[in-house]
């Protein structure tokens, strides 16, 4: 499939040549925004189409920096970040995935004046081996309130170790109209992802194998081991403001409304739809891997799926937005209903009964802002369970900004602040499964949140601190079951992000300081490094008129040693291990980009120090344990955006 789209994409790229030589100066309306975390307001983000370090292409590096894998991109991994890691209760089932996912929190609609569509694809290693990943957006308004737009995302990853192959399929249609009063955004997500499940290779002194692929594994060929994840999802906002005097969009002079302060108030009604299903199957349960079996030694077929409804009602105010202190704040109330269900083990049998579980929720919803200028502000969110599974959760965010015009440009100090209550998953408390199954009953977890960030974009600066106080934090011990650690835990980290520039070199760096109170409960590398050192040069070509951008340098991902996270292949969950250190190992990637343009194009040797740091037996390079990193591997991408 992805040749048959790789030719569409050459089709392409030779028609939008010609539509890049009608380029003007004229400028285009091109406007893009997610919605805040309780939907209530748009929140501007700009377009991904800068040229600046394109090689670093993958999904979820926009996430969160540095993520920890199974070795093959497409595959289940979690943040080496502390603070991006996902901890949603309702994204339990597939928190190893959000970041590749189309789903209601992370939905993004645009506004265009012309049609905007971008293609982006990407092909490495050979092809028994080979990775590639595609992508298309396209977003089109019909009128200038009413907008249509599509994204899909395959990433197809066959893996260099057997039986490690990621097919993931991601789609999302949207739609918003933004008009004077009534405003409506409507999102569904599909979000297909099938992972091949090894166990991990079986002993490290196996990797002088000739080849990657003569590499024994721990869940083989007579396993078939797989696992799979489908999400559906829909998000459905609408919002109707009344206003004394409202100001048409057509203003060129903005007027400030009638009345006490301006006052206005919106009408808000919030839907989410959401189900889960996953599956894991394994065709020969008899060969050891497990330590137990609790259903059949013939074949595993586990499946757990949850449904969830959320409705929100709402309604919002604030003052005039054209003065200089404004005010504002809502208040609703949210109804949530669950459905779980999994099957529950009878050991030998060839037929597991089904169990179902309905749970429900009611919440009050709430904010509270107040803005001074453009360069001030602070705003209050909170969440409190009133009746139902979770009762007596809470949760209370708090954050104040201060902007500063300085002669390079505007830099902006931030303050936050959280306080949470709430119950696990459900599925930290009910499991079953051919090979796993528990009932547990576990405390609120509380955690305290504090946090700090100064950026400065002129000087491509930012720092941040962040630390949290958590009592019965819930994880997955060592035995890769559900735990609970009854006593406290801290735990800080500092992030800085910086890009130097001299002539035309660059250093663009991101670092992570992170501790732990208690390593046998949560270990974290002290340090993790990400930096990439280039020489950039524009190419003038006189004859033609034509530029050419280009950056050449080497990318490097490190971290200190440190005990990660191992992984589980039946419950797709990573859970503590006290045995094996990865880390001091640098994985490096010479890369060269190009622009011509709205034409990007990288191309790098990924890996490149593979075999050449000593004896690559010794060598850490691996993330997660038993499951090896890549060898070296010649990359290459291109990614076309026409909006004419």
């Amino acid at each position: 499939m992805i040749r048959h789209l790789s030719i569409i994409l050459l089709l392409a790229f030779s028609s939008g040549l010609n539509a890049q030589k009608q380029d003007t100066l004229k400028p285009r309306i091109l406007k893009q925004c997610h919605l805040s975390s309780d939907f209530s307001e748009e929140v501007n983000i700009p377009f991904d189409t800068v040229f600046s370090l394109f090689n670093r292409y993958r999904i979820a590096d926009r996430y969160s920096s540095v993520n920890a894998t199974l070795g093959n991109y497409g595959l289940p991994f979690y943040q080496i970040s502390f603070f991006d890691r996902i901890t949603d209760p309702d994204k339990f089932l597939y928190s190893s995935y959000y970041p590749f996912m189309h789903v209601p929190d992370n939905a993004v609609f645009m506004n265009t004046q012309v049609p905007f569509t971008e293609l982006v694809w990407t092909f490495a290693g050979p092809r028994e081996t080979s990775e590639q990943t595609f992508r298309v957006s396209h977003s089109q308004n019909v009128n200038r309130f009413l907008n249509f737009g599509l994204i899909y995302d395959i990433i197809y990853s066959l893996g260099q170790y057997n039986y490690q192959r990621a097919e993931d399929k991601i789609f999302t249609l949207y739609s918003s109209y933004t008009g004077v009063k009534y405003k409506l955004y409507i999102a569904t997500g599909l979000n297909n992802m099938i992972s091949y499940e090894n166990g991990g290779i079986t002993d490290k002194s196996e990797l002088d194998q000739p080849e990657t692929r003569e590499v024994p594994v721990n869940l083989g060929g007579l396993n078939k081991a797989n696992s799979m994840l489908r999400n559906r999802n829909l998000l459905l906002v609408q919002r109707y403001t009344i206003s004394s005097n409202p100001v048409s969009k057509t203003d060129s002079i903005p007027q400030k409304r009638s009345g006490f302060l301006g006052l206005s108030g919106t009408f808000s009604h919030i839907l989410m739809l959401e189900g889960n299903r996953r599956t894991y199957s394994d065709a020969d349960p008899s060969t050891g891997f497990y330590d137990t079996v609790f259903i059949t030694q013939i074949i595993t077929f586990d499946s757990l799926y949850s449904r969830s409804i959320k409705n929100t009602v709402r309604f919002d105010f604030s003052t005039d937005e054209t003065r200089k202190f404004r005010l504002g704040g809502g208040i609703g109330i949210r109804n949530e209903i669950f459905r779980y269900s999994h099957i529950i083990p009878t050991h030998f049998t060839l037929h597991a009964n089904t169990s179902v579980w309905h749970r429900s929720n009611n919440v009050l919803v709430g904010r509270l802002y107040n803005n001074i200028g453009d360069k001030f502000r602070w705003i209050a969110t909170g969440e409190l369970f009133l009746t139902g599974d979770r009762a007596g959760d809470f949760n209370l965010n708090g954050e104040i900004s201060k902007s500063f015009d300085w002669k390079k440009g505007r830099a902006s100090w931030l303050l936050t602040g959280a306080m949470t209550n709430r119950q696990p998953s459900f599925w930290y408390e009910q499991w079953g499964g051919n090979n796993f199954k528990w009932n547990n009953n576990f405390n609120k977890e509380f955690r305290i949140d504090l946090g700090s960030a100064f950026s400065y974009p002129a000087r491509k600066a930012e720092i941040k601190f962040n630390y949290a106080i958590i009592d019965n934090y819930t994880d997955f011990d060592t035995t890769a079951l559900p735990s609970q650690h009854s006593g406290g835990l801290s735990v800080a980290t500092l992030t800085v992000r910086k890009e130097l520039r001299a002539w035309k070199f660059h250093l663009a760096t991101d670092v992570i300081i992170q501790k732990s109170s208690n390593a046998d409960v949560l270990d974290l590398p002290l340090v993790t490094v990400r930096s990439a050192g280039y020489f950039e040069h524009l190419f003038r070509f006189k004859q033609t008129g034509g530029r050419m951008n280009t950056q050449l340098g080497v990318d490097v991902t490190y971290h200190t040693l440190y005990h990660p996270y191992s992984y589980m292949p039946a419950t797709g969950r990573f859970f503590r291990q006290d045995q094996v250190s990865t880390g001091n190992y640098p994985f490096l990637n010479v890369f060269l980009n190009f622009k011509v343009k709205r034409t990007r194009v990288f191309i790098m040797f990924d890996h490149v120090n593979y075999g050449i740091m000593g004896n690559r037996i010794g060598n850490n390079y691996d993330m997660i344990p038993n499951y090896p990193m890549n060898i070296r591997m010649f990359r290459y991408g291109l990614a076309w955006t026409f909006y004419d």
